[in-house]
């Protein structure tokens, strides 16, 4: 299957999905949304155990396409259509980027910006190059963050410095933002994939079932009390504990062996 905005591609059990439109800075136009959607629907068809989510060029990703928006906005007459089903597209994008079991680890070069940078705290985990950069550029034309900005920057540095971030758009470098705990790691441009795609493998050949728990786990700790949450890590334990994962798991702790987990 190919894509006209996205290449797709496998590494052993890891899918690795690149925005295609470096000459626009991969900016999301309704086509890339689409394709970004069908490449991770691919990837889990594909039975893969992970997936690296990264750019072509010079960025990876500059945010939403403002030329597309404008066309959009002349041929309907109205500013905000581009801002209703396309903008519920990529809302669904992220919720199955959190939902899909699987670890996602975003490998960011260069900018990313808007929408772009949400899409990146989305994933599980951020590997950025050291000549990447971050923004939640939104103020700057006067809309408000989308893309699960709101929930994910706050989690990730705190409320203060997430209100500073969004109120003045400014933009944090790579060292910066994994100073703040907006990201994982700071590697060289040159080392990026590298980097990405051997965390990305170590996650594959982890009891991914297990991953998808901690996952929906995580999204649910900030809207959970201790009661709600011990009791969905109660349930989540027990069927981690039925599956055969565990019963591999535990097997190889007393054989003195790598565990061959199979993500079920």
């Amino acid at each position: 299957m190919s894509f006209e905005t996205v290449k797709y591609e496998t590494v052993e059990s890891v899918a690795i999905i690149t925005m295609n439109r470096p000459e626009a800075l991969n900016a999301l136009s309704l086509q890339l949304t689409v394709d970004l959607r069908s490449a991770i629907e691919k990837a889990i068809e594909d039975k893969a155990r992970a997936v690296v989510l990264t750019g072509e060029g010079r960025a990876f990703c500059s945010g939403g396409d403002l030329r597309e928006m404008q066309t959009m906005w002349q041929k309907e007459g109205r500013i905000e259509a581009f801002l209703e089903a396309p903008l519920k597209a990529l809302h669904d994008l992220i919720r199955l980027i959190r939902e899909t079991p699987i670890p996602f680890v975003a490998a960011v070069q260069g900018v990313c910006a808007g929408a772009g940078t949400n899409i990146a705290l989305a994933c599980d985990l951020v590997f950025a190059a050291e000549n990447a950069s971050f923004n939640e550029a939104f103020v700057r034309i006067g809309l408000s963050p989308d893309c699960g900005g709101s929930f994910f920057l706050p989690r990730a540095v705190g409320e203060k410095l997430a209100a500073e971030m969004m109120m003045t758009g400014a933009t944090v470098s790579a060292e910066r933002a994994a100073n703040i705990g907006m990201i994982n790691r700071v590697v060289s441009a040159e080392n990026l994939m590298t980097e990405t795609l051997q965390m990305a493998g170590k996650l594959a050949l982890a009891p991914t079932a297990s991953i998808g728990r901690i996952k929906q786990m995580l999204n649910a700790s900030f809207s959970s009390d201790l009661a709600q949450q011990l009791d969905l890590e109660h349930r989540l334990q027990i069927e981690s504990g039925k599956g055969s994962d565990f019963k591999e798991g535990v097997t190889a702790f007393f054989e003195k062996r790598q565990p061959n987990f199979t993500g079920s």
